[in-house]
């Protein structure tokens, strides 16, 4: 195995950050500690990309980025500084775009092409390409579609979309624009199929991320697929030039551990990371990964660092002025099944197909009708607990069982119908059945899961929503320090090598905007103020308080970003209107309602000067915001797992999701501030750099401490605190956080053989919200 990172920098390219400039900022994360740059995708993607995530072509390294051979100089570069690469890698899916090469060759080759198998596509329907503004009937009636001659062949032209057309269904004479007759033959005759984008919800023929039909999923199964979409990859990693893996949406892939386990026979010494959120009581497959991207780890920081008895009040106060009333699970229940009957109604469509099939033959179950089948499928993802099993290849997780024969139980207790559900879970279950159904379930119920949950119930459900996170649990949003002791020995014991991540380009708040957040459970009237505070601005009567809330939470946890009043203005209705559309109450992505969305933007607009100054009753919360940023830094960097720096976190961040949290960082300032931390405007901003900075240097300095060494609860660690030692041999790292008030001077003083390296001798120690004591 190629030697683990000590530590990772997660840039995300584009966006003016291509290779050239990454070059740059090598010297800067030498100097901050860091042993590994973390890079988003960089294969070729869609024209304008701003994430990399939709690939339109595996085989080549974006010439936006700078090329193959712009990523070689960055390789290079990288070594000379002994900074290794890790890579964000996507194999579910590609871009669904006619800029897609191997897509291209699809539509115009049909069941012939080379590429018929590595799209994840209904085999018995056209491909339905949901690229109109209107039905195409109508759309040909008005003359909007034509044929043409292109440099590749021939080609059916709307507007700016010119699709390849079979060769082989071309008539002599290409029909003329108005011989409508002619021309909808034509299409006819194709493998695929142009109509109006609202098809996509019922009607759409490939398998989507999500809801998303510009991402084609990919079949990473068939070993010819598997091989050419990573072909490249295997290249950079056996050239040197790329030290380690991150998969995303590894749940996507028809069977995951099928997968890991080729890319581990493939790549043995590549240490690999995946995108996985693991759910309250679920339990990872034994699958070859070095660990997953942490999501796990930024919930368990959180919850210790909540309080228990404030956020309670806070729950209760959020119920009184909002009248909302449903636990957190009946929203994410009520999410998912709206998700499943409208955005990802072809999906259900095609799974009560498949279900329907399977119970032809069954002397019972095929008494029963597509509605009794629908039911059941919608009852049964809605009640699973996670995002999905790992059925296939082999014997069932007890796990797995008692997950699907649970939220059958949960299903039936709601809306009857058992027989179905059970015969469901059966066939599931059966391993010498047909595996086509499981799989198809396991990638549904996955994708309801994040839509339900993350892009919908996380916006509805508004109490406390620092505990509204990727991979977090809103109905606990706290647990005491005996717990995660409890999971920090059991993370040493089977991920001591996963990634440890407080701030992503994927999580819903930086870590310090979540830590203000926090900091509310501490203080509950300076909540209960703040909201009474966003109430008393123009325009509150005519938004919900729920919505309100919302807003009230989010522009207060953005601060201290340093911004003007236009700019954060700016942010907050930018962010609004996505917190609006996501939460499909009152306004969606597919039907903005602009009267509706104009109100709550206006009362934005008002908020941002109201809280210039924010209501005195918050500043006991904002300086314990401060103590919680740096209590949780101090844990993330030496709890078991490897450190992962979203980029400009080693400062003050006060992010709120993308695209607010793609913004460009300062990297000139950054790297001025090795030599002078003076040039940090905030003496938090110091605090933080300094500490990141300190730490970062003693895991690259003592790899083995941080990496094998054991953790131990501190048992003489004073009441309200969270005290731990890493140990290995005669070295030993004690660590003391403190939350919400800060250590006492006592607890500072080192123990015997110890010498404290964090606060420094020379700080200031009245405020300290951590102490880190070394014993070599």
């Amino acid at each position: 195995m190629r030697q683990l990172p000590a530590s990772c920098y997660r840039l995300q390219l584009r966006g003016g950050m291509d290779f050239e400039a990454a070059t740059g900022v090598l010297p800067y994360l030498g100097g901050l500690g860091i042993s590994h740059l973390y890079l988003s995708p960089v294969f070729a993607a869609q024209p304008g990309s701003s994430h990399g995530y939709d690939v339109i072509d595996p085989t080549a390294i974006d010439p936006e980025l700078g090329g193959r051979e712009g990523f070689g100089r960055l390789a290079a570069a990288a070594r000379a500084h002994e900074i290794g690469i890790v890579l964000d890698i996507v194999p579910n899916h590609m871009a669904f775009t006619l800029d897609n090469p191997w897509l291209r060759d699809l539509l115009a080759n049909g069941d012939a092409s080379r590429y018929r198998a590595h799209f994840d596509i209904a085999p018995d329907r056209r491909l339905m390409l949901p690229m109109l503004q209107a039905p195409f009937e109508e759309v040909l009636r008005d003359g909007g579609i034509a044929v043409e001659m292109d440099e590749a062949g021939a080609v059916l032209v709307h507007g700016p979309l010119r699709v390849p057309l079979d060769a082989r269904t071309l008539p002599e004479t290409l029909p003329r624009p108005d011989d409508h007759a002619a021309i909808r033959a034509l299409h006819d005759r194709q493998f695929w199929r142009l109509c109006h984008w609202r098809a996509e919800r019922d009607a759409i023929t490939h398998r989507r991320f999500f809801s998303i039909s510009g991402l084609i999923g990919m079949r990473i199964e068939d070993r010819a697929v598997f091989e050419d979409t990573h072909r490249l990859i295997f290249d950079l990693c056996d050239s040197g030039a790329v030290d380690g893996l991150r998969v995303d949406h590894v749940d996507g892939l028809a069977d995951p551990g099928e997968y890991l386990a080729r890319l581990r026979d493939r790549l043995p010494e590549t240490p690999v990371w995946v995108e996985k959120i693991i759910a309250p009581g679920e339990s990872l497959p034994d699958w070859p990964i070095a660990g997953t991207t942490g999501y796990v780890l930024a919930r368990d920081l959180a919850q210790v660092l909540t309080s228990e008895s404030g956020a309670r009040r806070i729950d209760d106060f959020y119920r009184r002025v909002t009248d909302r009333r449903a636990a957190f699970g009946e929203v994410v229940e009520r999410a998912k099944r709206m998700m499943l009957e409208t955005e990802l109604a072809a999906e259900l469509w095609r799974l009560q197909a498949m279900v329907a099939k399977a119970a032809a033959v069954d002397p019972v179950a095929s008494e029963y009708g597509p509605e009794t089948w629908r039911r059941a499928i919608i009852g049964l993802i809605t009640h699973l607990d996670r995002y999905r099993t790992y059925l296939g290849g082999g014997a069932v997780r007890p796990e797995d069982e008692a997950a699907l024969r649970e939220a059958a139980s949960a299903a039936a207790a709601q809306d009857g119908g058992r027989r179905a559900l059970d015969f469901i879970v059966d066939r599931l279950l059966d391993v010498e059945a047909d595996a086509d159904l499981p799989r198809r379930f396991q990638q549904v119920s996955g994708a309801v899961m994040a839509k339900g949950q993350e892009d919908t119930a996380f916006y509805r459900h508004n109490a406390l929503i620092s505990a509204n996170e990727v991979g977090a649990e809103p109905s606990m949003p706290a647990i005491d320090a005996a717990r995660f002791h409890a999971q920090m020995q059991a993370r040493a014991r089977d991920m001591p090598h996963g990634l440890s991540l407080t701030s992503s380009h994927d999580t819903k708040r930086s870590e310090d905007a979540r830590a203000r957040i926090i900091a509310l459970s501490h203080h509950p009237d300076a909540a209960e103020a703040l909201f009474d505070a966003a109430s008393d601005v123009s325009g509150a009567g005519r938004v919900d308080p729920n919505l309100r809330w919302y807003l009230a939470q989010s522009l207060w946890a953005m601060l201290p970003g340093g911004e003007g009043s236009e700019a954060l203005e700016t942010r907050l209705c930018d962010h609004a209107t996505k917190a609006m559309r996501e939460a499909k109450d009152g306004t969606t992505w597919q039907d903005p309602d602009a009267e509706y969305e104009g109100t709550v933007l206006d009362y934005a607009r008002a908020l941002v000067p109201a809280f210039d100054p924010p209501p005195a009753e918050t500043d006991p919360a904002a300086r314990t915001a401060a103590r919680l940023s740096l209590a949780q830094l101090a844990l993330k960097l030496t709890v078991p797992g490897i450190p992962d720096i979203y980029q400009g976190c080693e400062i003050g961040n006060y992010r709120l999701t993308d695209p607010d949290n793609r913004a460009p960082v300062d990297f000139a300032r950054l790297a001025a501030a090795l030599e002078d931390a003076g040039t940090l405007a905030s003496g938090a901003d110091r605090q933080k750099f300094d500490l990141t900075r300190g730490l970062l240097m003693l895991r690259r300095d003592d790899p083995a401490l941080f990496r094998d060494g054991d953790y131990r609860p501190d048992d003489d660690a004073p009441g309200g605190t969270v005290g731990f030692r890493r140990v290995f041999g005669d070295r030993a790292l004690r660590v003391l956080v403190a939350a919400p008030a800060p250590l006492d001077a006592r607890a500072l003083d080192p123990r015997e053989g110890e010498a404290r390296i964090w606060p420094p001798p020379d700080a200031a120690i009245s405020d300290a919200a951590a102490a880190i004591f070394l014993r070599r």
